[in-house]
């Protein structure tokens, strides 16, 4: 039987990776996509597409609930976090299934600071963090933060490191808070800042139904798109990275959504980062979306996390012998224009000549 899906942000790079991801690991899917910007709809993979209006559009809904009786979609699949919000509220009624966090849960994970306070008040890892009420508060911050360490400043919402910048002053942040107030329109309250934390970078995804988890992998960044011309000299999206097994990662990651919601369902992806003393802390939270680097966690190993979304959220049988797939040994290259490359450590000299 074949499963009829929506994606949305159809030609985005996320969604085209979440469409090569779900075709290698489900055979029978008939993939429609949608987005309001025709340009990028052009560039999509799907059987078939859907120019919609923006999703701020009052007539947005009304666009993708005629798209889904057309096609006769059985799950929609969102792409962004402001679709993942919105397919939370009530009125976003569909005739499809969204196999998706509760509201509540995608609201606290996507306030950063909520999240930390909430996890820290469970005694889950994550880093001492202090919101920015006004730029006269920043002085009195850095005094409960560790001395002699960076202080991580960061946009409290968002993706792709908002507004991220390692400083060591108070100063420092007063003039890179002020830069966005004045160029961005980002007022000081949007900003937190948190304890550095200097040890490996690592990516969790993990599938969850009614509490249980179903799988989980993890990686590690290694480099960073467009790290080096950022302020921060990071980014949430990797350059390069690698499958490993990190099982104190899982550990945390998972007494993270049991105690945040023991009722967890949908699909959440993890940013975590070392303490100096080795421990991973989690940093924030995906939750109801994959990241747009899913290739890593679908294309290697025994489970296509992707795919295995689809089975869990239709209600299919799901054959999945331990949660945690390490799949270590893999790499995910990533580069503008071009499609991710995911290789085994034993395939990286395949058909290179070294004239070193």
């Amino acid at each position: 039987m074949r499963r009829r899906l929506l994606l949305t942000g159809a030609g985005s790079a996320a969604t085209s990776n979440l469409i090569r991801s779900l075709r290698a690991g489900h055979r029978a899917l008939t993939i429609v996509g949608c987005h309001s910007d025709r340009f990028l709809l052009k560039k999509s993979s799907a059987d078939r597409n859907y120019l919609v209006p923006a999703l701020s559009h009052s007539d947005y809904l009304a666009a993708l609930r005629r798209v889904i009786a057309r096609e006769r979609i059985e799950l929609l699949i969102p792409t962004t976090d402001a679709e993942v919000r919105a397919f939370t509220r009530p009125r976003a009624r569909l005739a499809s299934r969204v196999f998706l966090p509760r509201q509540r849960i995608v609201d606290l994970c996507q306030d950063k600071y909520r999240l930390n306070v909430a996890l820290r008040a469970r005694r889950v890892p994550a880093p001492l963090t202090f919101p920015v009420t006004s730029l006269r508060s920043l002085e009195a911050i850095f005094e409960r933060l560790p001395a002699r360490m960076p202080v991580w400043c960061r946009v409290r919402s968002g993706s792709g490191s908002t507004g991220a910048i390692p400083v060591r002053t108070p100063a420092q942040a007063r003039s890179w808070i002020s830069y966005w107030t004045e160029m961005r329109g980002v007022p000081a309250a949007s900003f937190i800042l948190s304890e550095y934390l200097p040890g490996r970078d690592f990516s969790c995804q993990a599938i969850w139904k009614a509490g249980e988890l179903v799988a989980v992998k993890t990686c590690e960044r290694l480099s960073y798109f467009g790290g080096g011309g950022n302020p921060s000299g990071t980014s949430s999206i990797s350059q390069l990275a690698k499958t490993v097994f990190a099982p104190d990662v899982v550990a945390v990651c998972t007494d993270a959504v049991r105690a945040i919601d023991p009722r967890a369902s949908g699909a959440f992806n993890f940013d975590l980062r070392e303490s100096s003393h080795g421990v991973p802390c989690i940093t924030e939270i995906n939750a109801g979306r994959f990241p747009s680097g899913t290739n890593i966690f679908d294309l290697t190993g025994r489970v296509n996390l992707a795919a295995t979304f689809v089975r869990v959220a239709l209600d299919e049988p799901v054959a999945v012998r331990e949660a945690y797939d390490p799949a270590e040994g893999y790499y995910s290259v990533r580069d503008l224009d071009t499609l991710t490359g995911v290789f085994h450590a034993d395939e990286l000299f395949d058909k290179i000549v070294d004239a070193r």
